[in-house]
């Protein structure tokens, strides 16, 4: 009796495709995860989480601050002249500091955060260029020694837009 099996190369069976092929893709995939992990910094984690836990007191003492002084911020981005405007209103007793800190804060990407220090133009104006800031949600905080006011605000803006910044 002639042997009627044929003898098939190793490549040429399919179940040999699919044990090299399903590994294979878990090892390709673990590659580019990890390319993923290294280029890109989530930002979420901070170094100094404990510190920044003691601080939270620190913080709301800020936010009542404001409260005490009667702080409320009028911020226009004007998108054609690419500048931000921002008026202060406070009780009459309370001068307004030569330099405040606006800091742009992004909701989920720390390494796009900026922050800039604002030289007020009159009694009450505060002026600077508009940053160019990446699409998204962001925080938007104004800043002394001892107050602060804050506002989310989503980004780009196609026109102009005016936001009203009080304690929170």
């Amino acid at each position: 009796m002639p042997n009627l099996s044929v003898k098939k190369s190793w490549y040429r069976e399919p179940y040999v495709w699919m044990l090299i092929t399903f590994p294979s893709a878990a090892v390709i995939g673990g590659f580019i995860t990890l390319s993923l992990a290294i280029q890109s910094s989530d930002g979420i984690v901070e170094d100094d989480y404990y510190k920044r836990g003691l601080e939270i007191n620190r913080t709301l003492d800020r936010d009542k601050a404001a409260v005490t002084h009667g702080l409320m911020a009028d911020v226009t981005f004007n998108v054609a002249d690419k500048l931000i405007t921002i008026a202060f209103t406070s009780k009459p007793e309370y001068q307004l500091p030569d330099s405040v800190v606006i800091s742009f804060k992004h909701h989920t990407r720390q390494g796009f955060d900026q922050k800039v220090l604002l030289q007020r133009i009159d009694a009450t104006h505060y002026q600077l260029p508009l940053p160019e800031l990446t699409a998204g949600d962001w925080t938007l905080e104004l800043a002394a020694a001892d107050w602060r006011l804050m506002r989310s605000v989503k980004m780009p803006m196609k026109m102009s837009r005016d936001f009203r910044l009080t304690p929170l």
